[in-house]
């Protein structure tokens, strides 16, 4: 029992000290928020489910694989057999085009030609912008953001609803307009789409039991694991109300108070929180 008494009190300790790390961290990056932004992040959401989940892009490894690492370029993808063969679905065109829109920013974009139809797909927000230049790929950070934005962006009915995306990403900054008009916050996106299981994430803003944008009437069959609530999950919200440094799992709490995330807890860093009108 005295030894039980004394590993939990050094755990105690141990996460004590963490605990002082992430804060001090935390409010450093809140520090890069004070900033004003000179143009707001609005977009509309209409990525349907079926398109993040069930088509061509994302049932065959080898597509992910092509489309990651290498450049978002019209070359690269009409070079690549399989990524070109894909893009004759068109649910694979309509996750191609938020990809892009998400990726690239709005100065740029990407024309495809798939059989004798040529398809645009615009650049928005600028997540990644280093995926569309010669020679780009899209790495692990990379990878992180799109499929941040590409979450926050499904909608359930595919309707087409304007929201505010806000994180740690200097694509992301809010202005002060936009931080009033869409001053409720609905919940915080991360994950990874590229990998060969796909990892979709999600949790809760303060005062929401649900997501009904994304997860329609119930969140049990919803495109996303929700997680629990940000402020379990994720450290300390930024001074825009994002949510920053999210996780898969939900803390458990030791004898002394304190919570901790189990082992093998993996940790988003690349995370973006929707706020609605």
């Amino acid at each position: 029992m005295e030894l039980a008494r004394q590993i939990a009190l050094i755990a105690c300790v141990a996460a004590s000290t963490a605990q002082i790390a992430c804060v001090a961290s935390t409010e450093l990056g809140d520090e890069e928020a004070v900033e004003e932004a000179q143009q707001e992040v609005l977009v509309h959401n209409a990525l349907t489910r079926n398109a993040l989940t069930r088509n061509a892009l994302t049932r065959n490894a080898l597509t992910r694989n092509a489309l990651t690492r290498n450049a978002l370029t019209r070359n690269a993808l009409m070079g690549n057999s399989f990524t070109s063969e894909a893009l004759r679905d068109p649910e694979s065109r309509e996750l191609l085009s938020f990809i892009v829109s998400c990726a690239l920013p709005e100065d740029e974009h990407i024309v495809v030609d798939v059989g004798r139809a040529s398809y645009q797909f615009d650049g928005e927000l600028g997540l990644a912008p280093e995926w569309g230049r010669r020679r780009g790929s899209c790495d692990e950070s990379c990878q992180e953001w799109v499929s941040a934005c590409l979450l926050a962006r499904v909608n359930h009915r595919g309707e087409h609803v304007t929201i505010s995306l806000r994180g740690r990403n200097e694509a992301l900054k809010a202005t002060s307009n936009e931080r009033e008009e869409y001053g409720e916050a609905e919940a915080a996106y991360y994950g990874n789409v590229f990998l060969p299981e796909q990892r979709r994430y999600a949790c809760l803003a303060p005062g929401q039991t649900s997501i009904p944008r994304v997860c329609g009437d119930s969140l049990d069959d919803c495109v996303v694991d929700v997680v629990g609530e940000c402020e379990d999950v994720c450290d300390r919200p930024r001074r825009d109300g994002s949510f920053p440094d999210c996780r898969d799992r939900n803390p458990f709490e030791l004898a002394c108070g304190l919570r901790v995330f189990p082992p093998r807890t993996d940790l988003y860093k690349s995370s973006i929180t929707v706020f609605l009108e």
